[in-house]
């Protein structure tokens, strides 16, 4: 079968394929071709020839370690040779066996079960099915909603959408049909005891309806790029326990290093009652995710009827996918992950000081390898994209934000080179 030139690449993708958060029709934006992946750098079709660009995104926050790793191709292709795949009710098989094993080693101490899952939003889904069984197996159904702060963002699917933010956040579509869920205010950036104190009351109030709290701890991702003191999970992790309502942090995102701790929960030593990990779960090759709880919840359910959680993934622990996350995270554990990520925030925060000075900014942050510059007015996505291109660099701004999460193997020049990227796009949209 002979290679689909660029342009016919574009010809049957504008005919056929609906791309994430896209319009389909006539003035629909042609998506940029992507040829190959190496490293940190993506070869693109831009103005009708190849181009080099830096994955800025890290290809929505997986590929932590570039594009193309020999450690991770040698693990997936050794896998292949084995065992693609086998349904895992009624099996079980050794990269799923490691992988679990490994993930109980490295997150929060306590969290002893893990339930993989095909994606982050199902891994949400899981963890809120877990906060409602459990409460069934004890007896008390009528505590079933959930609780979080406005901001956040959870994912694409029904029960994830529903503690997404309701107004002007990305699923606000949906708020008319999604089961009611009860919203904090946004949490603020700064520590605040009397933010802390209200949210209590709040959660009080509610206590005898609420399954579980559900937040991104520290930072909140495609709901604003808002990052907030660890110390606010602390206090959660105290008012629900004295209220008697379950914790589950989103960590899809801030997983694996991200912030600058393996776990968000870490900056603190907070262990919530369930985690959800995805996207650099894997190093960004296919797509696995998975829910994780504490034995003590874990029985509970067990012991309650049906006798089982009920949910079921058909691509569940997938042995491709349980490999390459194996070499993975491995893989981050064995180097100095720590240090590159110092060293990205360092540049982060030098390469987009300059926008502070421009009349369409309304703010510069910069944590761990995460840096944003957050317009006044929304993104102009064509004139993004164009720029960025021109500067050699691959992003994909969201509202109001122009935004970079690397991957951890960028040099010093590559993060520099990001910075100045989004500068010059924040200028072009100024």
């Amino acid at each position: 079968m002979s290679a689909l030139t660029p342009s016919e690449i574009s010809a049957i993708d504008t005919a056929h394929v609906w791309h994430p958060y896209s319009t389909i029709g006539a003035g629909a934006p042609a998506p940029v071709v992507a040829l190959a992946a190496k490293g940190a750098w993506l070869t693109l079709v831009h103005d009708g020839k190849p181009v080099q660009a830096l994955d800025a995104m890290s290809s929505w926050w997986t590929a932590v370690h570039g594009h193309g790793h020999p450690v991770l191709d040698a693990a997936i292709t050794d896998q292949l040779a084995t065992m693609n795949h086998v349904m895992f009710g009624g099996l079980t098989h050794e990269p799923a066996a490691r992988l679990a094993q490994l993930l109980v080693d490295i997150t929060p101490a306590g969290l002893e079960t893990v339930f993989f899952s095909d994606s982050g939003s199902v891994a949400v889904e899981v963890a809120a099915k877990m906060a409602l069984q459990y409460w069934r197996s004890l007896g008390r159904p009528a505590k079933h909603r959930l609780m979080t702060w406005r901001g956040g963002y959870h994912g694409d699917t029904f029960t994830p959408m529903s503690v997404c933010d309701p107004d002007g956040g990305m699923h606000d579509l949906w708020t008319d049909v999604l089961t009611p869920q009860v919203f904090a205010p946004r949490v603020p950036t700064e520590y605040d005891v009397a933010y802390s104190a209200a949210f209590e009351a709040q959660l009080a109030e509610h206590a005898d309806e609420l399954a579980a709290v559900i937040v991104e701890p520290v930072v909140q991702g495609a709901g604003g790029m808002r990052f907030h003191d660890p110390r606010y999970l602390t206090d959660l992790r105290a008012a629900c326990d004295r209220h008697g309502v379950l914790l589950i942090f989103d960590e899809i995102a801030t997983g694996f290093g991200r912030t600058g701790a393996l776990f968000a929960a870490d900056h603190v030593g907070v262990t919530p009652d369930i985690m959800c990990v995805g996207k650099a779960l894997t190093g960004g090759y296919v797509t696995l995710a998975a829910t994780l709880c504490t034995s003590a919840l874990a029985r509970t359910i067990s012991s309650g009827e049906p006798g089982a959680l009920m949910h079921g993934p058909t691509f569940m622990a997938n042995a491709l996918a349980c490999a390459v996350s194996v070499a993975s995270v491995e893989l981050l554990l064995g180097g100095d992950w720590q240090a590159r990520v110092a060293e990205i925030e360092t540049g982060l925060r030098s390469g987009l000081e300059p926008a502070r000075e421009l009349a369409g900014v309304a703010d510069v942050r910069v944590l761990g390898a995460i840096g944003v510059i957050e317009m006044v007015d929304p993104v102009d996505m064509a004139v993004a994209t164009e720029t960025a291109l021109r500067h050699g660099v691959w992003l994909r701004p969201f509202g109001r934000l122009v935004y970079a999460m690397p991957p951890f193997i960028c040099t010093p020049a590559e993060v520099a080179q990001i910075g100045s990227a989004m500068v010059a796009v924040a200028h072009a949209l100024t």
